[in-house]
């Protein structure tokens, strides 16, 4: 049955945009200039280099990598998003001038080893005794000026994507209920200023906030620092409630690898984490020059 909240799927990346990000990323690298570079290489004869993997881990860079260089460089993807890597594979190749290779080398590297780290413990949890159709979802807790990509690379380890940003959803949080006073403060005042119509989800942490809820009508509840015990009587309780069964239902809060499986078969549509983005290691990749 279709839920009444579904969050737009970051599952691809504009390459005009990527480039951008990129051109952005090495002003800060190379404000003057790369001086150890331009003072020691002078040939200008195109020579290949290739990234490859120092370890195991979900590759996500085939839609990154290609715009990372110069466009006098040629590159060559190897592995596509997704696919399971081991240390020493050939990820892609590059082929253009040594300089403008090394010059683009550590900004490249680090954006693709943050973003595999993220597929791949994306992936881990994702590997888990789930059921069917359950979504392991990311947060907005992201490094900022990175959220479209990391938001991708929970995507390509077979996550799903919580809200973008603060103007793609209305989710009502413990700290708007205080400040309104009430839920049904809250919801009404969010319903007042919904001109585009979003769908209301509510953050509840007690039953009884739950069934203000469900008085007013929200499209879905975010389950806040509950256990699995009190999830699944929230869950008995709403799919009970006419039209229930529509309601968008995510646990959220104190939720680790440890204790996913006991969440996901309460009941609910999803778990929304943290632990995907900002738990994840970056992972080894290097470039090095062919002979």
């Amino acid at each position: 049955m279709k839920k009444r909240i579904e969050y737009e799927q970051k599952t691809s990346l504009n390459p005009d945009w990527v480039r951008e990000q990129i051109a952005h990323f090495m002003e800060e690298d190379i404000p003057n200039g790369d001086i150890t570079t331009e003072a020691i290489i002078t040939a200008s004869t195109p020579v290949m280099a290739q990234i490859n993997s120092g370890e195991d881990f979900v590759f996500c860079g085939s839609s990154v990598i290609p715009y990372c260089f110069p466009e006098s460089c040629k590159i060559g993807i190897k592995i596509e998003d997704g696919q399971q890597v081991n240390s020493g594979v050939t990820l892609a190749t590059i082929t253009g001038f040594s300089g403008d290779i090394l010059t683009y080398e550590r900004v490249s590297l680090n954006l693709i080893q943050r973003l595999c780290g993220i597929s791949t413990e994306t992936k881990k949890y994702c590997d888990l005794n789930l059921p069917n159709n359950f979504k392991v979802m990311d947060t907005r807790k992201t490094t900022p000026g990175l959220r479209l990509f990391e938001k991708y690379a929970v995507s390509v380890g077979g996550g799903w994507n919580h809200r973008l940003d603060l103007s793609s959803g209305i989710l009502i949080k413990d700290n708007h209920l205080q400040v309104a006073g009430s839920v049904k403060a809250a919801v009404e005042l969010s319903r007042e200023q919904n001109r585009n119509n979003l769908p209301i989800e509510l953050e509840v942490d007690t039953l009884n906030q739950l069934r203000e809820g469900l008085d007013m009508d929200v499209d879905g509840f975010l389950l806040d620092n509950m256990s699995p015990k009190l999830v699944q009587d929230a869950v008995t309780i709403i799919r009970s409630h006419p039209n229930g069964e529509t309601i968008f239902v995510e646990a959220s809060g104190g939720i680790n690898y440890d204790t996913l499986e006991s969440y996901a078969w309460t009941g609910i549509d999803a778990v929304s984490m943290s632990a995907i983005t900002t738990q994840a290691s970056a992972v080894d990749i290097k470039l090095e020059f062919i002979e």
